[in-house]
């Protein structure tokens, strides 16, 4: 007689895929809002990113006009694609509704905040980035929020531990 085998649940959604993270911004920057918004993408960009070859680093978003771009993400170039292959740090358009637009637009001209992505994803097979109004943190700003997190991590610690 064998061993009943126990299947694992997956909870990872499979119409969902993330792609890249920006990790430092939570670092550099104070999120306030955060929206979803569609990416308009070439056909070797889609398969670039499939593969995981992005990277939101030095990304930023810019309004202009009525519409909102992405600057400075950089999709590496798909092999297979020889001729046809795209531009690797070129502007990208970002999809949003005029209000979402406007919204934005609005925040993004107050003093100090900028457009910054915080991942990319597909969701149900569409390509999505969210993007967040954030606010820079200073130096001082930045070593107190590691103080706090490091405090709450070793409370948690401690915590687990009474258990």
């Amino acid at each position: 007689m064998g061993k009943k085998s126990k299947k694992k649940k997956s909870t990872e959604d499979p119409n969902f895929k993330t792609i890249a993270r920006n990790r430092k911004a939570r670092h550099q920057y104070e999120i306030l809002d955060e929206m979803e918004c569609g990416i308009v993408l070439q056909g070797s960009e889609v398969k670039s990113a499939r593969s995981g070859k992005v990277s939101l680093d030095e990304a930023y978003g810019r309004v202009q006009g009525n519409e909102v771009y992405l600057v400075g993400c950089d999709i590496a170039e798909y092999p297979q694609a020889n001729l046809m292959n795209h531009e690797p740090k070129r502007t990208r358009k970002l999809l949003l509704h005029r209000r979402e637009i406007s919204k934005f637009a609005e925040t993004a001209s107050q003093n100090g905040l900028t457009l910054v992505p915080t991942a990319m994803y597909f969701k149900k097979g569409v390509a999505k980035v969210k993007l967040a109004t954030a606010r820079g943190r200073k130096l001082h700003d930045k070593r107190d929020k590691l103080k706090k997190d490091t405090a709450q991590m070793e409370i948690r610690r401690a915590m687990t531990h009474r258990r």
